[in-house]
């Protein structure tokens, strides 16, 4: 028995699965598996990026394997550096291939969609499955199932006979089973075209808490909130962890603050602190040398409704984490209208106190060059009740943040995507309807708000900390450490992929920064990195090019004016 796993990658409100991350999925899969009986070296995984290279054996492999598994479904996407979601054609190219028994499951079974802006459809209306099976519900789940329960005879691998999956019944996993398939499947990570430089994503539970939902989310779908023992959770990441892992975040929950929180009737769960420290000591001890701890989505209204509760659980994340984490808040609209159309979670002023309490908390400098903690923002454009005036709301608001002095990592807009089921699915015409208007506002907040709080969270002159080169560009070599929202830093050299390097900043984007290898070895930089250190300019970085070589520091001081200001970036 051979089984193939293909990732076409998943992007939702509440797990990322693009690559550098690796998203719970495959490594579920993988562990039901293994507990079916199949040997570790019986269960291959390629990522989609991977297969378009067209390795040798790929297509053996998917000819030859008993059973192919397809992961897929972007219900947020966004633009990514170096990876490309799975395509409808490609699904079919696939299947078409696969002469074993064929399942495609995960976000995708909510709908398909290219983009936001426009609805997403049931899946056979966009793909030919081919023969293939699609798991309505829990793709783990629904591949547990699949295999006869017998103890195996004769050599067999126990459970290792399929059965007909139209006589499989499609349901939810459970707890119990994720607690023991996590940790089966952590080997996973090793078939990983980034190991060991790959953030793993970890789920802490499912479900949204809140009474009311919000109008396009497709979190409800995962039913009511699925809290994961804390001893789960940390003997899956000792299991990552004794695999190679050193990059994790938590990042698989509508919002961490909530995490085993106690339904008190109201807006949210009241959270329980004492919770999250056991779950943040447990991972560090489990993982004592891990490279990054960092955290994904934050509820502010869980915030403002408990800032004392929110303000210990704050202090316990920096206590444990490392730098350069982000608590991204699901702000959605700063319209009142808007806010009560689509049962949003909070208002502009809960948000707006939320943001200062993380930054009063988190907005110190950690080793990495980074703020220890801030929050950053997701706005969602084409809802129920937006109008033009939506626009400038919004603006206004960001503009609001940007005056008080706070600081935000990350703006992220983006026009919604509505999926059948949710009460947005039919009403989104207005995403049509002010679609150049969004596109003329999103450049405003770009050029407005994003570049002068980016030089504010990163100065001029910053050390950022092990940046990862991951793409050559024109000459250009794209960057960024690894963690929860990266930067995105250019270099303007070629220097090698998969390796880190330590850049200071040297100028800035609306999205993105410039930066210079630290320190610039001054003898042998080439021109265009001469001409980007802080406050050199070009014609006195020709001076500084025409004097090479230097001696050493005294050499440099003597020969270069105001030479002294540039010494702490460079070495001879």
């Amino acid at each position: 028995m051979k089984a193939l796993i293909i990732d076409g990658y998943v992007d939702e409100p509440a797990c990322l699965g693009v690559p550098p991350y690796f998203s719970p999925y495959p490594r579920y899969i993988a562990g039901a598996l293994r507990e079916r009986g199949l040997f570790e070296t019986d269960i291959h995984y390629l990522t989609i990026d991977r297969l378009r290279e067209n390795p040798p054996g790929a297509g053996e492999l998917i000819g030859k394997a008993d059973l192919v598994i397809v992961i897929a479904g972007t219900t947020v996407p966004g633009k990514y550096l170096r990876a490309t979601p799975i395509s409808p054609g490609e699904i079919e190219t696939i299947f078409r291939t696969a002469h074993g028994l064929k399942v495609i499951g995960g976000p995708i079974r909510l709908g398909f969609s290219g983009e936001g802006g426009k609805a997403a459809k049931g899946l056979g209306s966009r793909i030919s499955l081919e023969g293939a099976v699609l798991a309505e519900m829990d793709l783990e789940a629904f591949v547990f199932d699949l295999f006869e329960d017998f103890g195996g005879s004769k050599g067999k691998q126990p459970g290792s006979k399929l059965k007909a999956p139209e006589s499989v019944e499609h349901r939810f996993r459970t707890g119990t089973e994720i607690g023991r398939w996590a940790p089966l499947g952590a080997f996973l990570i090793r078939q990983h075209p980034d190991y060991p430089y790959c953030m793993c994503e970890l789920e802490t539970y499912r479900g949204c808490g809140r009474n009311i939902h919000c109008s396009f989310c497709t979190e409800p779908f995962y039913g009511a909130s699925d809290y994961r023992p804390v001893e789960d959770v940390v003997f899956e990441v000792s299991a990552l962890y004794s695999h190679g892992a050193r990059y994790f975040r938590i990042g698989r929950q509508p919002d961490l603050l909530s995490y085993q929180g106690t339904d008190t009737g109201g807006p949210v769960p009241k959270p329980d602190p004492s919770v999250i420290e056991r779950l943040y000591r447990g991972i560090r001890n489990a993982a004592p040398e891990l490279s990054v701890l960092h955290l994904d989505n934050a509820n502010p209204i869980t915030i403002s409704t408990y800032p004392e509760e929110a303000t210990q659980i704050i202090k316990t994340i920096l206590k444990y984490h490392t730098p350069g984490d982000v608590a991204a808040f699901g702000m959605e609209s700063a319209d009142p209208k808007v806010i009560r159309a689509n049962s949003l979670k909070a208002s502009p002023e809960e948000v707006f106190e939320a943001i200062k309490l993380v930054n009063s908390l988190g907005a110190s400098r950690g080793a990495n060059g980074l703020p220890e903690l801030l929050p950053g923002l997701n706005f969602v454009h084409g809802l129920m009740g937006e109008t033009k005036n939506t626009f400038q709301l919004n603006y206004d608001f960001l503009q609001q943040v940007l005056d008080s002095g706070l600081l935000l990592r990350r703006i992220n807009i983006r026009q919604v995507m509505a999926f059948p089921g949710t009460p947005m699915y039919g009403k989104d015409e207005a995403a049509g309807k002010h679609k150049k208007l969004f596109l003329k506002y999103k450049d405003q907040v770009r050029k407005n708000i994003d570049l002068p709080m980016l030089r504010r969270v990163v100065p001029e002159g910053t050390v950022l900390k092990e940046v990862m080169c991951e793409v050559h560009e024109k000459g250009i070599t794209f960057g960024r450490q690894l963690g929860s929202y990266p930067l995105l830093v250019g270099i303007p050299t070629s220097l090698p992929l998969r390796k880190f390097t330590d850049l200071t900043v040297t100028g800035h984007g609306m999205r993105s920064i410039t930066g210079i290898p630290h320190p610039l070895p001054i003898n042998s930089a080439s021109p265009a990195l001469l001409r980007e250190l802080p406050g050199l300019g070009k014609k006195a970085s020709d001076s500084v090019a025409a004097g090479l070589p230097y001696a050493d520091e005294e050499d440099f001081v003597r020969r270069v004016k105001e030479g002294e200001k540039f010494l702490k970036y460079i070495e001879f």
